[in-house]
Order: structure tokens, then sequence, then C-alpha cells
């Protein structure tokens, strides 16, 4: 069942046969973005992203759910599991009320989103610009009950001209700020759509203080982790809180939120030995991978999936390399969990 919707996803996703050209193109953004390359002046970090969402979600949805990010583990939980907890810490830290009205920046297909107008009974409206994740998480809103109590906006947070200011009572932004060209940009516009005194609750991919911009495979690891998540650069801690300060928010507390008292495990575990019941742990495991990179070029030869599919499993496969090689060295976290205030008396920015 499982497969057979990945197999429609993926044909709406990729209705023709440039699979493969479109993942070469992806690949090389980074050369693309360089200062000195040519036309570089022009280059539109928007555009990677959303090709980035476009070319993966299908596949990412298949091996990591509807919740599209990471969260803090623990020995005894799965990592379903586990999202619905750290979903419902980021409910208690925004203090949503009944009858809110609650911005989701970068909504991905709508899982947290579902999860918050559920258990909070707020009306929720997601930002996002890619067609084919906004039209999932519509059909799956719909088939939650939802559709009446959600919305969505196809535009770039970092440009939500189309939103009045004021309109929110609070929001959120899980791993989608990360992706922005202009982070201090992103927030001031955030900033912008929420009311005075609002909540922003946020979760972005990090850089620790383990980085050493000296150490030649610290930044063959960074440059890994940028080019396979779409990301323009990856801030420190401190970055993120004085991009946060820069667009006129009050920081209120941020930390790595894999760093706990307690039993825990690591939270690129997944990606590296089982986590969780078998059959869903298994398609995110290196052996069940390449595996499924295989699959799918024999699901290409059959049809059942477009030509050129295996090398988007293969860049993700890549990516997750990435991923786990910044989690064992330290370098880099997804967890990084703050919550900032919009003043009661703002001036705007």
């Amino acid at each position: 069942m499982r497969l057979r919707k990945l197999s429609k996803a993926l044909r709406d996703a990729h209705p023709g046969s440039g699979v493969a050209r479109r993942v070469r193109h992806f690949d090389g953004w980074l050369d693309r973005a360089a200062p000195e390359a040519e036309g570089a002046g022009a280059y539109d970090h928007t555009e990677t992203v959303r090709d980035y969402y476009e070319l993966c979600n299908g596949f990412m949805v298949y091996g990591w759910g509807e919740s599209l990010h990471f969260a803090p583990l623990t020995p005894q939980e799965s990592l379903e599991e586990s999202k619905v907890r750290h979903q419902r810490a980021m409910i208690s830290k925004l203090e949503l009320k009944r009858g809110m009205k609650v911005v989701d920046v970068g909504c991905g297909v709508g899982g947290p989103m579902r999860r918050v107008v559920r258990e909070a009974g707020v009306r929720a409206v997601g930002i996002n610009i890619n067609e084919i994740q906004l039209a999932e998480a519509k059909k799956l809103n719909a088939e939650a009950g939802l559709e009446h109590l959600t919305d969505f906006r196809k535009c770039s947070f970092e440009d939500m001209s189309a939103i009045e200011g004021d309109s929110f009572d609070g929001g959120y932004a899980i791993e989608s700020t990360c992706h922005a060209q202009d982070k201090q940009g992103a927030f001031a516009e955030i900033f912008r759509v929420l009311k005075p005194g609002a909540l922003f609750w946020g979760q972005e991919m990090c850089l620790t203080d383990r980085f050493d911009p000296r150490d030649r495979r610290h930044r063959t690891i960074k440059r890994d982790l940028m080019r396979g998540i779409a990301l323009h650069d990856i801030a420190t801690f401190g970055e993120v809180n004085r991009a946060l300060e820069g667009a006129g928010f009050q920081v209120i507390e941020g930390s790595d939120w894999d760093v706990r008292e307690g039993p825990s495990t690591p939270w690129y575990q997944p990606m590296e030995s089982r986590h969780g019941t078998l059959g869903t742990a298994v398609r995110r495991l290196p052996w069940g991978r390449k595996a499924f990179i295989a699959g799918s070029k024999l699901a290409e030869l059959l049809r059942l999936f477009p030509k050129g599919s295996a090398e988007v499993v293969r860049l993700l496969d890549r990516t997750a390399e990435a991923y786990v090689a910044g989690g064992k060295t330290g370098i880099f976290t997804p967890l990084y969990c703050f919550l900032a205030r919009k003043p009661w008396q703002s001036t705007g920015c």
C-alpha cells in the first residue's frame, strides 16, 4: 500500500523522464551559488529549495513519515513516538489556547500542523513554496477532517507580503528557516505577521561549538550537508539568536535539545542503526537505503517509478551519511530549539 502511494506520488511529481538530469542540476547548486561563479548575482536559493523538495518529498515521506523533522530520542521510543512528544513540547512552549490563529512557517506536508490543530484547538495557516507539498498537505488535512481549521499560502517565508502584519497569535518554524538565504530577513517577515506579544518557536539546523573551520574533515561535512539539504549556509546557535534579535524578537530561551540529562539516543541513530519497529526502521538504515536504490532501479524498469528515481534515492543516501557524520563528530545538530517573543510594544523593523 505504501509503495503504491509512493509510486503515484512520484509519477505526479515527475511526469517526464528527466529526473536524473534534475538531480544533477540540483547537485551543482553550490557551484552556481559561489560568488565567483558566472551569473552568481542572479542565483536565487529559493528555487534550489523548491527543487530539493520537488525531487525528494515522495521518498522523504515514505522513509521518515508525514512529520519531516528530527526529534530528541529516547531508548524506549520509536522515532514516530519521539516526534509526537516533541511536537507536544512545542505546543506547550507556545502556550496555545483554543481559538488562536497560528502560522506554520514551511509547513511541509502538514504533519505537525495536524497535531497542533487537533490538540490545541487552534486554526493554522501553512506557508510553503512547494506546490507538491501543499497539494499533499491539503489532501491529508481533508482526510483528517481538518480542512475547515487549516489554510495555506503559496509563498516564501522570506516574502510574505500577501499576508497582513499582526495577523497571527503565534507561530512556529520546524527545520524550515535553516534554508533561508537571508535568515534575519526571514525572521523579520515572521516578526511582521505575528501580533505584538506573540510567541515564536523554532527548530534550526546548526553548527555546534565543536566545529573547527580549520579542520578539513569538518569543512567537508559542512559542505556535504549544505549541498544535500539545500542549506545556503549553516548557522551557529549565536548566529540564530542574533538574527532573531536583529529582526526585533526577544529571545526567551535556546538550546540543543539533543543534549539532556538521563537516558537518550543520538538524533542520528535512525539513519545508522535500528531505532523503532523493524518494518519502518529498515528503510532508514544504511543497508536498507542501498537495497532501496537497487529496488528503485527495478521499479524504473517495470515503469512503476519514473526513470531516474534511483538517483534521488542515491542523493538522499549520501545526505543521510552526511547527517550521521555531522552527528558523530558532534559538529552539527538539527535540534537547536528556541522560543522568542514579539514585544508587546513594537515599532517593527
